[in-house]
């Protein structure tokens, strides 16, 4: 097949791009620098000339409130008029698991809008919704704070490495449309704050993390099912220790 991968240049969109031509597909990777933006509309007819499947896992440069919604609002219209006028057959989208539980942050209701804009488009979709990765661990301590001592979240947290999520969007991508939603988690929970306490320890990072259920997570409260996978979630295979010693002895150690 020919697929189209919108944010191809990115942490997962580059892992799924390699992923589908490893498999023997074409896989093309769009991102402004290759040509196509997705807030203007530039170069994405162009792009999808001929694409059976697009695979969305672009991501806001800003996460504001106002300017995520912007991004994924009118980059989802954009892409789906695109769709429509270029007759592709499938659209995959990364999105993130409680998107719909609505947990209080901007991120989650651009999110949640963006999925809704998939849904009416007319074109066969597949929606993967992700847990937190764990390559952002460290966005999360640092939204906590600089300071020695930080607050965060005991709501529970289920994170996933990015190559397991990369995986499981390539996989859809291959696969006939689903016309619904599939998620995608790590093979442990923990409380949020255990997570960043852990991570910390590893990074030889000084802070002392402190659990507290009123600390917000990106502006929101969350409870210990909020961001967690309900059943019948793909679980990886790569653990926090196992990550964490990757990080460690080099980038291809968790391979």
């Amino acid at each position: 097949m020919k697929i189209l991968v919108i944010g191809g240049t990115g942490l997962i969109g580059s892992k799924v791009v390699a992923r589908l031509r490893e498999h023997g597909h074409e896989a093309i990777a769009a991102a402004p620098s290759t040509g196509v933006n997705t807030l203007t509309g530039e170069g994405l007819d162009s792009a999808m000339a001929g694409v059976d499947t697009v695979v969305d896992v672009a991501n806001s440069p800003s996460f504001a409130a106002d300017d995520v919604m912007h991004f994924f609002s009118t980059a989802g219209r954009n892409i789906a008029a695109a769709e429509r006028r270029a007759g592709v057959k499938h659209h995959v989208a990364l999105s993130i698991v409680g998107t719909d539980r609505k947990p209080g942050n901007a991120y989650f209701a651009a999110k949640e809008a963006q999925e809704g804009i998939i849904r009416e488009s007319g074109v066969l979709y597949s929606i993967v919704r992700a847990t937190q990765f764990l390559e952002f661990t460290g966005g999360i301590a640092n939204e906590a704070g600089q300071g020695p001592s930080i607050a965060v979240s005991t709501g529970g947290i289920q994170p996933i490495a990015a190559e397991e999520v990369a995986a499981a969007v390539a996989d859809a991508a291959m696969a006939s449309p689903a016309n619904g939603v599939t998620e995608v988690a790590g093979p442990e929970a923990f409380p949020m704050d255990e997570l960043v306490r852990r991570y910390l320890r590893a990074k030889g990072d000084a802070r002392q993390v402190h659990g507290d259920p009123a600390a917000p997570y990106f502006g929101g409260l969350i409870g210990w099912e909020s961001l967690l996978p309900g059943p019948g979630a793909h679980l990886g295979k790569i653990s926090l220790d196992a990550w964490l010693a990757s990080q460690a002895s080099g980038p291809h150690a968790a391979a």
